[in-house]
């Protein structure tokens, strides 16, 4: 079947029309995105009526090009800037009166274990017990396990953008905020970091999503343009040489960079230090780059629940095997 996936972030709007069957890999057909940056759009704990527009056209725009592309369902959900904000419930309630598409909100522990599903499905079983780690714009998820489902998922409000916005607003920060901001960061993260030390070291550590894969990049891996299928790692000791280079860049030199859009220049510096507080306190000396992450996650899981109705459909209809009641 085809599929529309509706993914509404904290930087970017973004349409995914997929096709894809229960056994085989979601095969993209089309993509649309926009930088909607709603993360920058909320005020005294709302969605401004800027941020509101933003996303209500887009959603609309992004049916129109679904219904285009032939797509037979679509799946919208959010993540952490529509989840966080106040009156988010109002802000769903007037795109789906507008659009017609209802936006599911994803809590964070769901967010950690879809992309820990994409993950699992992408490595296989081959790659033993996974820690897995995802750098979105509003917050940082974390999972880990042997199995599909993650033993521990957990979400930290951590991301990219929300750092930015908190502590570069001003401008680039100076030596002082910038040790102030690390600190605060490997605080919250080692807060509850036992929950996944206590699984022990996994046997691949991987990184999913737009941030770890612009730091990646910057520090050597592969171009896109390369295809999915071609390794590529992040390792510590790259990633601590780039940061004091990073810290020192002006946004016109961070865009120029490999890897980074422009859009998300500010983003860089708050999260390279997520990442590395991440490599640091989990004792990771490197990770695996994952092309799949959340939105693969949402498909897996949304063609596992259809495979499982099919199931029970076919075993609540009437048998077609000859009835041996009251056979001797």
């Amino acid at each position: 079947m085809r599929l529309g996936v509706l993914d509404i972030g904290s930087n970017t709007g973004h349409l995914l029309v997929v096709d894809a069957h229960r056994g085989a890999a979601p095969l993209p057909a089309y993509s649309h995105k926009e930088p909607l940056r709603l993360a920058e759009h909320v005020v005294d704990g709302d969605i401004t009526p800027a941020g509101i527009e933003a996303l209500t056209r887009f959603v609309a725009g992004a049916v129109v090009v679904a219904e285009d592309k032939g797509a037979q369902d679509m799946l919208g959900f959010a993540t952490s800037a529509v989840r966080d904000a106040d009156n988010s419930a109002a802000v769903l309630d007037h795109v789906a009166d507008t659009t017609g598409v209802r936006i599911a909100v994803l809590p964070g522990d769901d967010e950690a274990r879809l992309t820990f599903l994409a993950v699992r499905r992408w490595f296989g079983w081959s790659a033993g017990s996974l820690a897995v780690f995802d750098i979105g714009g509003g917050s940082l998820e974390i999972a880990g396990g042997p199995d599909e489902e993650p033993r521990v998922a957990w979400s930290i409000p951590l991301g990219a953008a929300r750092l930015a916005r908190e502590h570069f607003r001003d401008g680039s920060p100076g030596e002082q905020e910038i040790r102030g901001l690390r600190t605060k960061i490997r605080v919250d993260v080692a807060e509850e970091a036992g929950r996944l030390l206590r699984e022990g070291p996994p046997d691949v550590a991987a990184a999913t999503s737009k941030t770890f894969r612009s730091l990646a990049r910057i520090c050597g891996a592969a171009p896109s343009g390369e295809g999915p299928l071609v390794d590529r790692t992040l390792a510590l000791a790259d990633l601590r040489e780039w940061i004091p280079k990073l810290v020192a860049m002006t946004p016109a030199e961070l865009a120029l960079l490999p890897g980074v859009s422009p859009n998300r220049t500010h983003q860089i510096v708050p999260g390279a230090l997520v990442a590395e507080a991440v490599m640091d306190i989990f004792d990771l000396d490197e990770l695996q780059i994952c092309p799949w992450a959340l939105r693969e996650g949402v498909i897996l899981d949304r063609l596992d629940q259809l495979a499982g109705e099919l199931l029970v459909e076919t075993s609540d209809e009437p048998s077609s095997e000859p009835s041996t009641e009251g056979a001797r």
